[in-house]
Protein backbone atom coordinates (compact mmCIF):
# COMPACT_ATOMS: atom_id res chain seq x y z
CA UNK A 1 0.00 0.00 0.00
CA UNK A 2 3.17 2.45 0.59
CA UNK A 3 4.19 1.82 -2.59
CA UNK A 4 1.03 1.74 -4.16
CA UNK A 5 0.17 5.15 -2.47
CA UNK A 6 3.16 6.54 -3.68
CA UNK A 7 2.83 5.87 -7.64
CA UNK A 8 -0.42 6.89 -7.50
CA UNK A 9 -0.02 10.09 -6.09
CA UNK A 10 3.28 10.77 -8.48
CA UNK A 11 1.13 9.73 -11.29
CA UNK A 12 -1.80 12.32 -10.32
CA UNK A 13 0.42 15.09 -9.54
CA UNK A 14 2.12 15.06 -12.99
CA UNK A 15 -1.25 13.86 -15.46
CA UNK A 16 -2.99 16.23 -13.62
CA UNK A 17 -0.33 19.33 -14.34
CA UNK A 18 -0.46 18.16 -18.22
CA UNK A 19 -4.28 17.94 -18.25
CA UNK A 20 -5.28 21.43 -17.90
CA UNK A 21 -2.73 21.96 -21.06
CA UNK A 22 -4.36 19.41 -23.02
CA UNK A 23 -7.68 20.21 -21.83
CA UNK A 24 -7.10 24.15 -22.58
CA UNK A 25 -5.75 22.84 -26.27
CA UNK A 26 -8.29 20.95 -26.95
CA UNK A 27 -5.69 17.73 -26.95
CA UNK A 28 -7.38 15.42 -24.88
CA UNK A 29 -8.23 13.22 -28.43
CA UNK A 30 -5.03 12.83 -28.41
CA UNK A 31 -4.06 11.94 -25.12
CA UNK A 32 -6.52 8.78 -25.46
CA UNK A 33 -4.57 7.73 -28.75
CA UNK A 34 -1.07 7.93 -27.07
CA UNK A 35 -2.50 6.10 -24.01
CA UNK A 36 -3.29 3.22 -26.02
CA UNK A 37 -0.92 3.37 -28.82
CA UNK A 38 1.90 2.29 -26.31
CA UNK A 39 0.69 -1.12 -25.75
CA UNK A 40 2.26 -2.76 -28.56
CA UNK A 41 5.65 -0.90 -27.37
CA UNK A 42 4.85 -2.74 -23.53
CA UNK A 43 4.66 -5.67 -24.80
CA UNK A 44 7.77 -5.76 -27.54
CA UNK A 45 9.74 -3.82 -24.42
CA UNK A 46 9.16 -7.77 -22.28
CA UNK A 47 10.29 -9.34 -25.39
CA UNK A 48 13.31 -7.97 -25.34
CA UNK A 49 14.11 -7.87 -21.92
CA UNK A 50 14.09 -3.91 -21.46
CA UNK A 51 12.12 -1.92 -18.94
CA UNK A 52 7.87 -1.35 -20.25
CA UNK A 53 8.59 2.56 -19.80
CA UNK A 54 11.24 2.22 -22.40
CA UNK A 55 8.92 0.27 -25.07
CA UNK A 56 5.99 2.70 -23.63
CA UNK A 57 7.52 5.86 -24.33
CA UNK A 58 9.03 5.12 -27.65
CA UNK A 59 5.54 3.82 -29.01
CA UNK A 60 3.94 7.06 -27.55
CA UNK A 61 6.35 8.82 -29.91
CA UNK A 62 6.18 6.82 -32.83
CA UNK A 63 2.14 7.36 -32.25
CA UNK A 64 2.52 10.96 -32.17
CA UNK A 65 4.93 10.94 -35.77
CA UNK A 66 1.89 8.47 -37.20
CA UNK A 67 -1.26 10.74 -36.69
CA UNK A 68 0.91 13.99 -37.48
CA UNK A 69 2.15 12.62 -40.76
CA UNK A 70 -0.86 11.06 -42.09
CA UNK A 71 -2.84 14.14 -41.33
CA UNK A 72 -0.19 16.23 -42.99
CA UNK A 73 0.08 14.01 -46.52
CA UNK A 74 -3.25 13.07 -46.47
CA UNK A 75 -6.72 14.60 -46.85
CA UNK A 76 -7.75 12.96 -43.39
CA UNK A 77 -8.56 15.46 -41.18
CA UNK A 78 -6.42 14.91 -37.86
CA UNK A 79 -9.40 13.58 -35.76
CA UNK A 80 -9.80 10.75 -37.84
CA UNK A 81 -5.95 10.17 -38.26
CA UNK A 82 -6.11 9.95 -34.50
CA UNK A 83 -8.60 7.24 -34.52
CA UNK A 84 -7.17 5.31 -37.24
CA UNK A 85 -3.83 5.21 -35.88
CA UNK A 86 -4.25 4.73 -32.06
CA UNK A 87 -6.76 1.69 -32.75
CA UNK A 88 -4.61 -0.09 -34.96
CA UNK A 89 -2.03 0.14 -32.68
CA UNK A 90 -4.11 -0.75 -30.00
CA UNK A 91 -5.02 -3.87 -31.94
CA UNK A 92 -1.28 -4.25 -32.78
CA UNK A 93 -0.52 -4.38 -29.01
CA UNK A 94 -4.00 -6.89 -28.46
CA UNK A 95 -2.08 -9.22 -31.51
CA UNK A 96 0.89 -9.38 -29.99
CA UNK A 97 0.11 -10.24 -26.33
CA UNK A 98 -2.02 -13.30 -27.85
CA UNK A 99 0.71 -14.35 -29.69
CA UNK A 100 3.41 -13.82 -27.19
CA UNK A 101 3.86 -16.61 -24.27
CA UNK A 102 4.59 -15.59 -21.31
CA UNK A 103 4.16 -15.97 -17.09
CA UNK A 104 3.46 -11.66 -17.45
CA UNK A 105 0.05 -11.17 -16.91
CA UNK A 106 -0.52 -8.11 -19.38
CA UNK A 107 -4.15 -7.52 -17.97
CA UNK A 108 -2.05 -5.82 -15.24
CA UNK A 109 -0.66 -3.77 -17.93
CA UNK A 110 -4.03 -2.95 -19.70
CA UNK A 111 -5.90 -2.58 -16.38
CA UNK A 112 -3.16 -1.48 -14.05
CA UNK A 113 -1.47 -3.45 -11.11
CA UNK A 114 -0.43 -0.28 -8.62
CA UNK A 115 -0.45 -3.00 -5.84
CA UNK A 116 2.08 -4.96 -7.45
CA UNK A 117 4.44 -2.43 -8.32
CA UNK A 118 8.16 -3.68 -8.11
CA UNK A 119 10.76 -1.26 -6.40
CA UNK A 120 12.29 -0.73 -9.66
CA UNK A 121 9.01 0.60 -11.14
CA UNK A 122 8.61 2.64 -8.25
CA UNK A 123 12.01 4.64 -9.01
CA UNK A 124 11.25 4.52 -12.81
CA UNK A 125 7.90 6.62 -11.95
CA UNK A 126 9.44 8.74 -9.37
CA UNK A 127 12.57 9.83 -11.84
CA UNK A 128 10.21 10.44 -15.33
CA UNK A 129 7.32 12.11 -12.60
CA UNK A 130 10.01 13.92 -11.63
CA UNK A 131 11.61 14.78 -15.01
CA UNK A 132 7.96 15.38 -16.52
CA UNK A 133 7.23 18.10 -14.07
CA UNK A 134 10.00 19.83 -14.09
CA UNK A 135 9.61 20.63 -17.85
CA UNK A 136 6.28 21.75 -17.40
CA UNK A 137 7.31 23.82 -15.13
CA UNK A 138 10.12 25.64 -16.17
CA UNK A 139 8.24 26.42 -19.28
CA UNK A 140 4.69 27.09 -17.91
CA UNK A 141 4.53 30.67 -18.93
CA UNK A 142 5.34 29.81 -22.60
CA UNK A 143 3.16 26.69 -22.94
CA UNK A 144 0.59 28.69 -21.00
CA UNK A 145 1.08 31.36 -23.79
CA UNK A 146 0.73 28.96 -26.42
CA UNK A 147 -2.23 27.52 -25.02
CA UNK A 148 -4.57 30.25 -24.89
CA UNK A 149 -2.84 32.40 -27.81
CA UNK A 150 0.20 30.20 -29.96
CA UNK A 151 0.13 33.43 -32.80
CA UNK A 152 1.24 35.80 -30.48
CA UNK A 153 4.02 33.44 -29.30
CA UNK A 154 5.26 32.98 -32.55
CA UNK A 155 5.19 36.58 -32.94
CA UNK A 156 7.37 37.51 -29.67
CA UNK A 157 10.05 35.28 -30.70
CA UNK A 158 8.53 31.89 -29.52
CA UNK A 159 8.06 28.48 -31.66
CA UNK A 160 4.70 26.93 -31.33
CA UNK A 161 6.05 24.14 -33.21
CA UNK A 162 8.45 23.16 -30.25
CA UNK A 163 6.04 24.06 -27.61
CA UNK A 164 3.98 21.39 -29.51
CA UNK A 165 6.84 18.78 -30.23
CA UNK A 166 7.42 19.76 -25.89
CA UNK A 167 4.14 18.74 -25.01
CA UNK A 168 3.59 15.55 -27.31
CA UNK A 169 6.97 14.02 -25.72
CA UNK A 170 6.01 15.03 -22.32
CA UNK A 171 2.75 13.34 -23.03
CA UNK A 172 4.49 10.39 -24.44
CA UNK A 173 6.42 10.54 -20.68
CA UNK A 174 3.28 11.11 -18.62
CA UNK A 175 1.11 8.09 -20.39
CA UNK A 176 4.36 6.12 -19.21
CA UNK A 177 3.46 6.92 -15.76
CA UNK A 178 -0.08 6.49 -15.59
CA UNK A 179 -0.01 3.36 -16.81
CA UNK A 180 2.12 2.18 -13.81
CA UNK A 181 -0.93 3.02 -11.02
CA UNK A 182 -3.81 2.54 -14.20
CA UNK A 183 -2.71 0.74 -16.71
CA UNK A 184 -3.13 1.29 -20.74
CA UNK A 185 -7.22 1.66 -20.78
CA UNK A 186 -7.43 3.88 -18.28
CA UNK A 187 -4.71 6.01 -18.17
CA UNK A 188 -6.48 8.23 -20.60
CA UNK A 189 -8.96 9.19 -17.87
CA UNK A 190 -6.17 10.81 -15.68
CA UNK A 191 -4.48 13.01 -17.76
CA UNK A 192 -8.06 14.82 -18.85
CA UNK A 193 -10.17 14.23 -15.92
CA UNK A 194 -8.29 16.35 -13.38
CA UNK A 195 -7.88 19.24 -16.01
CA UNK A 196 -11.18 19.40 -17.46
CA UNK A 197 -12.15 18.88 -13.32
CA UNK A 198 -10.21 22.16 -12.32
CA UNK A 199 -11.92 24.16 -15.46
CA UNK A 200 -15.27 24.19 -14.40
CA UNK A 201 -14.02 26.04 -11.25
CA UNK A 202 -11.65 28.33 -12.73
CA UNK A 203 -10.50 29.79 -16.49
CA UNK A 204 -7.91 31.03 -14.94
CA UNK A 205 -4.50 28.79 -15.56
CA UNK A 206 -2.18 29.41 -12.15
CA UNK A 207 -5.65 28.44 -10.42
CA UNK A 208 -6.00 25.56 -12.70
CA UNK A 209 -2.64 24.29 -12.09
CA UNK A 210 -3.37 24.09 -8.31
CA UNK A 211 -6.71 22.81 -7.97
CA UNK A 212 -6.16 20.24 -10.59
CA UNK A 213 -3.77 18.53 -8.79
CA UNK A 214 -4.90 18.51 -5.30
CA UNK A 215 -8.68 17.43 -6.54
CA UNK A 216 -6.77 14.68 -8.25
CA UNK A 217 -4.56 13.37 -5.06
CA UNK A 218 -7.33 13.51 -2.87
CA UNK A 219 -9.49 11.45 -5.44
CA UNK A 220 -6.57 9.38 -6.22
CA UNK A 221 -5.87 8.25 -2.49
CA UNK A 222 -9.42 7.95 -1.78
CA UNK A 223 -10.15 5.99 -4.70
CA UNK A 224 -7.02 3.21 -3.54
CA UNK A 225 -8.33 3.20 -0.04
CA UNK A 226 -11.91 2.15 -1.42
CA UNK A 227 -10.45 -0.53 -3.59
CA UNK A 228 -8.43 -1.61 -0.91
CA UNK A 229 -11.52 -2.19 1.76
CA UNK A 230 -14.34 -2.97 -1.18
CA UNK A 231 -12.00 -5.38 -2.79
CA UNK A 232 -12.27 -4.00 -6.05
CA UNK A 233 -9.51 -2.86 -9.16
CA UNK A 234 -7.11 -0.17 -7.98
CA UNK A 235 -7.30 1.74 -11.29
CA UNK A 236 -11.12 1.52 -11.99
CA UNK A 237 -11.84 2.55 -8.03
CA UNK A 238 -9.32 5.73 -8.98
CA UNK A 239 -10.24 6.70 -12.29
CA UNK A 240 -14.09 6.26 -10.81
CA UNK A 241 -13.52 8.58 -7.62
CA UNK A 242 -12.02 11.33 -10.63
CA UNK A 243 -14.92 11.17 -12.51
CA UNK A 244 -17.35 11.15 -9.95
CA UNK A 245 -16.14 14.38 -8.60
CA UNK A 246 -16.08 15.96 -12.40
CA UNK A 247 -20.05 15.47 -12.23
CA UNK A 248 -20.53 16.57 -9.11
CA UNK A 249 -18.97 19.86 -9.95
CA UNK A 250 -20.35 19.55 -13.23
CA UNK A 251 -23.75 20.00 -11.68
CA UNK A 252 -23.56 22.06 -8.66
CA UNK A 253 -20.05 23.90 -9.13
CA UNK A 254 -20.41 27.81 -8.04
CA UNK A 255 -20.43 29.78 -11.11
CA UNK A 256 -20.37 26.72 -14.02
CA UNK A 257 -22.53 24.34 -12.33
CA UNK A 258 -25.64 23.16 -14.08
CA UNK A 259 -27.28 23.65 -11.61
CA UNK A 260 -26.60 27.81 -10.91
CA UNK A 261 -27.20 28.07 -14.35
CA UNK A 262 -30.43 26.66 -14.50
CA UNK A 263 -31.12 29.20 -12.01
CA UNK A 264 -29.51 32.07 -13.86
CA UNK A 265 -31.53 31.09 -17.08
CA UNK A 266 -35.32 30.87 -14.58
CA UNK A 267 -34.52 34.26 -13.11
CA UNK A 268 -33.86 35.82 -16.37
CA UNK A 269 -37.29 34.63 -17.45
Amino acid sequence: MRRALLVTVVASLVCAVLSCWLVLIGWSLMGDAVSHAVLPGVVLAYMAGLPFAIGAFVFGCVAVWLIGTVHSTSRVKEDTSIGVVFTTLFALGLVLISATPSQVDFNHILFGNVLGVSDTDLWQVVIIGAVTGSALLVKNRDLTLYAFDPDHAHAIGISPRRLQVLLLVLLALTVVVALQAVGVILAVAMVIIPGATAYLLTNRMERMLVIAPLLAVACSVAGLYVSYYADVSPGGAVVLAQGSLFFVLYLVAPRRGLVRRLRVAAGRQ
